[in-house]
């Protein structure tokens, strides 16, 4: 099976940004980074960068519209996440957690539910800052799905 990697690539760490662009080439495996503004990527046959117009969701619905059944989607996005699950896509966000369909229902409803503590001013603040465990969560996240997909 053919797998194409599509990245939110917005909000995007670099580093996670970096751990792709190698993958790709080592694979040898489609990326495709999808932001509304430009995204500088190495040159390759396998990485390709989309510039959608600016607007909410203008690029989460490019990816949903374009990513296929077993592709992998990077996002930290969780209703994203859940619209390519829907799809029967995979989603994993930056800091190494993979979104299937069996868990998320639950990532959604702890987001709205954060978000509505937020929003009464009960909780501040947001995710902790990203580090090297989040780094290398995500990578072997990124190798354990790819060793299943291939």
């Amino acid at each position: 099976m053919t797998v194409t990697i599509w990245v939110d690539a917005d909000a995007c760490p670099n580093v996670i940004k970096d751990i792709l662009f190698r993958t790709a080439e080592r694979r040898k495996l489609a990326l495709v980074l999808v932001a509304n503004r430009f995204v500088a990527s190495p040159p390759s046959p396998f990485i390709k960068a989309v510039q959608v117009a600016n607007g909410f969701d203008v690029a989460d619905n490019y990816i949903v519209q374009h990513c296929n059944t077993g592709d992998l989607v990077i996002t930290a996005d969780i209703p994203l996440a859940a619209e390519v699950v829907a799809k029967k896509a995979f989603a994993l966000n930056p800091r190494g957690e993979l979104y299937t369909p069996e868990n998320i229902k639950e990532q959604l409803a702890m987001r709205d539910f954060m978000t509505g503590l937020r929003d009464t001013g009960q909780v501040s603040g947001g995710p902790s800052a990203f580090g090297q465990r989040d780094k290398q969560a995500f990578a072997n996240a990124l190798d354990r799905y790819l060793a299943v997909k291939r």
